[in-house]
């Protein structure tokens, strides 16, 4: 649009060479108001900023965070109207958005303003589009979507010679075809595999880039709950489960449905036939008389991370592990994202680093020289595999533990010998 490339390419096929006609403008330096703020509307930011232009953007429903970490101002529609350059819509269309853009909204804007629809026809007031292109209120536009579709044959506004027009190309890619068909195809499979389901019609409305974004944490919840469950001695009766979230981001920016329902899978499938996912999740844990609780604790920092870590609690009951017991009595692990992978970096009072990935044995020992050589060469005689190790402890010569990540379920008898290292007084495996 900014530079005539329909009209320009329209003239030349009809034999004219008028370049001083189609002059166009720079987008350089100029601002662009993003209106609605979703997932198409931050990834035309992300380009628009790579072109040299100022980008701001009105949403009520997005939150600041996440406008400030890709470098977009929020600010009140009034502004992004009447400030703008060039204008980009990207709202669904709603009661509230029907004809937004009419005659008093093409009159706050700067003179020559350009708008770029490519997101539901029905924003847009097409008459009073039309009457702003006369008047000269509006420069341009480029529209991708109309009220009536196709639009009649004799419209005005498609035939205005200020207006690029295009028949709903907006997915119109093979490559945007294809990705559908696999979407679709991919979600059907992960739902029946207890996957998340973005689009899941019965399922709590997670919005695909919350998801996308969660995904990592989603991820590091079920590694979690996977791991405090097998930490339960048999018999013990789990009624009561606490999530702690530790976070700079408002909880009104932070939607944990997703990692409660992940939580709620890990900790149950290991133990029952049930097969939990996000849909039945609540359903499934109150079935078993488990009752779920969330806990935000709001830390200074940058809203950019989602989570700075989760802590999952099980209360009242026995711990095959006592060296997982918090202070209270309950069992307690801790984990955080590092560069995208989940990791263990608590248990109980101990501090730890290691990887959520494949199995892990816990050993707490009297903290002394000489323990981690004899259980790694235990395990080497073995051929059991270590992939990463990490030691916590409360106090130099005190208690410690020993997380050591392994490829393959030792033998019980490597396990036995472990156990039979004077200094390691309880240790064991889990399956994540």
């Amino acid at each position: 649009m900014a530079r005539n490339v329909a009209q320009a390419d329209a003239s030349l096929k009809a034999g004219k060479w008028q370049r001083n006609k189609y002059v166009g403008v720079s987008l350089v330096g100029k601002t662009l108001a993003i209106m609605g703020f979703g997932k198409v509307g931050s990834e035309v930011a992300r380009r628009a900023k790579g072109l040299g232009m100022d980008i701001i953007a009105h949403d009520p429903y997005a939150p600041v965070d996440r406008a400030r970490a890709i470098g977009v101002d929020l600010v009140s529609f009034d502004e992004a109207i009447s400030s703008a350059d060039f204008i980009s819509l990207h709202m669904p269309l709603t009661p509230s958005t029907a004809k937004l853009f009419d005659d008093e909204t093409f009159a706050n804007m700067k003179k020559g303003v350009r708008i770029i629809n490519v997101a539901r026809g029905g924003v847009v007031d097409e008459d009073a589009l039309l009457r702003a292109l006369d008047n000269g209120t509006v420069s341009q536009a480029a529209l991708d979507v109309f009220t009536e579709e196709p639009p009649p044959k004799d419209s005005k506004l498609v035939h205005h010679e200020n207006v690029t027009v295009t028949p709903h190309l907006g997915a119109s890619t093979s490559e945007a075809q294809e990705g559908v068909a696999l979407e679709i195809a991919e979600a059907v499979l992960g739902a029946l595999k207890g996957e998340l389901a973005a689009t899941a019609v019965n399922a709590p409305m997670v919005p695909a880039e919350v998801l996308s974004e969660l995904s990592p944490y989603v991820i590091l919840a079920e590694k979690l709950g996977r791991l405090v469950v097998q930490l339960v001695a048999g018999g013990s009766g789990i009624k009561g489960v606490k999530v702690v979230y530790s976070s700079a981001r408002d909880p009104d920016d932070l939607d944990t449905r997703v990692l409660r329902a992940m939580v709620t899978k890990g900790i149950i499938e290991p133990i029952s036939s049930a097969f939990v996912n996000i849909v039945n999740a609540d359903y499934v844990a109150k079935q078993r008389g488990v009752r779920i609780s969330e806990e935000r604790i709001l830390l200074d920092g940058s809203p950019e991370i989602p989570i700075d870590s989760i802590e999952v609690h099980l209360a009242n009951v026995e711990s095959k592990f006592a060296g997982a017991l918090s202070d209270e009595g309950d069992i307690r692990v801790e984990g955080e994202v590092k560069d995208g992978k989940p990791h263990l970096t608590l248990v109980g009072p101990f501090s730890v680093d290691v990887s959520l990935e494949g199995n892990l044995i816990l050993c707490r020992q009297v903290d002394q020289p000489g323990i981690i050589g004899k259980v790694g060469s235990i395990l080497g005689k073995m051929n059991v595999n270590v992939n990463f190790m990490s030691v916590g402890r409360t106090a130099p010569g005190k208690q410690a533990i020993m997380a050591i990540g392994v490829d393959e379920e030792p033998e019980k008898e490597a396990l036995k010998l472990i156990g039979d290292i004077p200094s390691v007084e309880e240790f064991v495996f889990v399956k994540l």
